[in-house]
């Protein structure tokens, strides 16, 4: 049995194979035909250039439904797909081709100058996906012709590294299998309760396991269509409503849309459900939700590391503050560091199931240690089990924040801040925003006679870091407090902070 995820797909396309797959604002459109071409034509052009299963193929291109065409050419040659972020700086890209060795990066045009040394240092070829300029896969593509086989695989052979920044500032690869990607994908598919008429609003990133994974591949099973939309923007999704039925988005999404007058329950009638992810989703946008609109946004749970781990239920209450029921398959438990199960009380939740990823990629100590030796992963994050099996998280025992939507790790940014000339030390936190969930906000202390202010710190982190792990705000102290072992009260520093405004 071919366990490669494309040949599952294959078996859920629709019979009439000119049935619309995506449609971009601009009303072009891609058909499922179309789109199988497209990856038949793009995997010939990757076999042309080298790639053989199990190669890795880095990409960092905007969303395209030729990108998607990319992604699924990937997994039918057997190739492990690497999606980066498009906010990467070069030097963060290179740190990571470094780490991956991939036989192929493809790029954006514009940055294709600067990448192209740093790809050759890792022995790997640098193309781009459109057609401009030297070394364009679009150009191959027209001069090729298409290979419409589907690579075997195993169930436990790679599909994806997902990248993910560790709290020492070390950036993992979480590796994800054929059968993690599979199992998770017919999990929701069902749990969601996707029927034949389902069209999907897709606004998110497809460099991130929601955008990718989530909204994509349910399409895909479903042999349905989407709305493939570059970027989220309240204008354009609110007038797509009456001919969509589903939108998956993070909470930000949601604030957003709550702030536009034509957000009503007659523009939402022909909406079936609205999804919220990636981030925690505040219970007065819940409410907020349900009045303006009558719809219940459905509240899930997940991370690169298992893809979605819980959600509340398509039929029966949804809990604001929870993200549901472990999926079936999925089985969740709450334990302190020490691995004891702890019951009606606060703890690290743990998870077990068949979507859970193999390990992190070359590193495996760290995969070792995150791993219970009954096979229940760690994941960092405290959360309650009520008797009913309902799932809350309450905070991130690792610092972690996640700013609209973005995994943010303070020791990566902190490293960044204090390499900057003035800068005694730093603590990087997270602070509730009323858009993004959570901000970013660096507290500083400057060495003496230092002249340097907020706006000056920030531009200096230009081109050292990516946007969204940026400061949103950054606050100046005299000095960090610290316990009585030295390290940073930064529980200290969120309450202290707690009611911080931010610019609009």
């Amino acid at each position: 049995m071919n366990h490669n995820i494309f040949a599952l797909f294959q078996t859920r396309f629709p019979r009439n194979l000119d049935r619309c797959f995506l449609e971009t604002p601009e009303g072009r459109t891609l058909s499922y035909r179309e789109l199988e071409h497209q990856s038949a034509c793009l995997q010939q052009v990757l076999k042309e250039q080298g790639v053989a299963p199990g190669d890795r193929v880095v990409v960092q291109i905007e969303k395209s439904p030729l990108a998607l065409a990319l992604y699924l050419a990937c997994l039918r040659c057997g190739a492990v797909y690497v999606p980066l972020n498009t906010a990467y700086t070069p030097r963060e890209v290179a740190h990571l081709l470094t780490d991956a060795v991939p036989r192929i990066l493809v790029v954006r045009p514009e940055v294709m100058d600067v990448l192209a040394p740093t790809a050759a240092g890792a022995a790997a070829q640098a193309l781009t996906l459109d057609a401009q300029g030297n070394g364009s896969l679009a150009a191959l593509v027209d001069a090729s012709s298409p290979d419409h086989s589907v690579t075997l695989r195993d169930r436990h052979d790679l599909a994806a590294i997902f990248y993910t920044s560790g709290t020492t500032g070390r950036s993992k690869g979480a590796m994800l299998t054929h059968a993690n990607l599979a199992s998770n994908a017919l999990t929701l598919h069902r749990a969601w309760g996707f029927v034949p008429e389902d069209v999907l609003i897709h606004a998110l990133p497809i460099s991130h396991v929601h955008g990718l994974f989530v909204a994509t591949h349910c399409t895909l099973l479903n042999g349905s269509g989407m709305f493939f939309l570059p970027r989220f923007d309240a204008d354009t999704i609110i007038d797509l409503f009456p001919r969509a039925t589903l939108l998956m988005g993070v909470p930000t999404f949601y604030t957003r849309l709550l702030q536009h007058p034509s957000l009503t329950a007659a523009q939402c009638a022909h909406m079936r459900l609205f999804i919220a992810g990636s981030a925690p989703l505040l219970p007065n946008t819940f409410k907020a939700f349900e009045q303006r609109t009558g719809h219940q946004i459905l509240e899930r749970y997940g991370m690169t590391e298992a893809g979605m781990i819980t959600s509340n239920p398509i039929n029966g209450k949804r809990v604001p503050g929870t993200v549901g029921f472990p999926l079936p398959g999925v089985e969740g438990r709450v334990c302190g560091w020490d691995g004891r199960r702890i019951t009606d009380a606060v703890g690290i939740l743990e998870v077990r199931g068949p979507n859970l990823f193999k390990g992190y990629w070359r590193i495996p100590d760290k995969t070792a240690a995150e791993f219970r030796s009954d096979g229940f992963f760690i994941t960092g994050d405290l959360a309650t089990i009520d008797t009913q099996g309902r799932v809350a998280i309450i905070g991130r025992a690792k610092d972690l924040i996640i700013s609209g939507g973005h995994n943010v790790y303070p020791k990566e940014v902190e490293n960044v801040i204090n390499g900057i000339a003035g800068v005694d030390e730093s603590a990087v936190i997270g602070l509730q925003h009323p858009d993004l969930g959570e901000a970013v906000v660096a507290v500083v202390t400057l060495k003496p006679g230092t002249d340097l202010d907020e706006a000056r710190l920030i531009s200096r982190l230009q081109g050292q870091l990516a946007r969204f792990k940026q400061p949103k705000k950054v606050i100046f102290v005299d000095t960090l407090p610290r316990n009585a072992m030295g390290k940073v009260g930064k529980n200290v520093l969120r309450a202290r902070f707690a009611y911080t405004r931010f610019k609009a």
